[in-house]
């Protein structure tokens, strides 16, 4: 499958604990011309997606203090992100996350590691 950079690029905000995981995502998503901001926590995420107005979030669940349920319905209300394109990135696939994922607000769910080519059909179409 070939990718090309997106004709406009994309502003992404990624929302992981796991700093190494951040950063590997974020690498990916610059590479291709995209801007990328990175928060380790859904509090800190919050705040950066208020001024940096993502067009996406790839999002993980399983975060200490806020999880990834909470942070995606409270992207949903922040002004300007009720239609943010959110992606769930977590290495829990079974049922009844996935179902979760939908409740909460999700436009997708990836499960880690996520393949590079899942990340650049979610920036090429979105």
């Amino acid at each position: 499958m070939e990718f090309r950079v997106h004709q406009k690029a994309r502003r992404v905000l990624i929302i992981d604990d796991n700093e190494d995981a951040a950063s590997i995502l974020e690498m990916v998503v610059s590479a291709y011309g995209h801007r990328a901001e990175v928060a380790n926590s859904g509090r800190d995420g919050l705040q950066i997606a208020a001024n940096f107005c993502p067009d996406i979030v790839f999002l993980d669940i399983g975060m200490p203090e806020m999880d990834g349920y909470e942070v995606a319905v409270a992207l949903r209300k922040l002004p300007n992100l009720e239609h943010v394109y959110i992606a769930a990135v977590t290495g829990w696939n079974d049922a009844s996350t996935q179902a979760q994922v939908i409740s909460a607000g999700f436009d997708l769910h990836l499960t880690k590691p996520a393949a590079v080519e899942s990340i650049l059909d979610v920036l090429v179409r979105h």
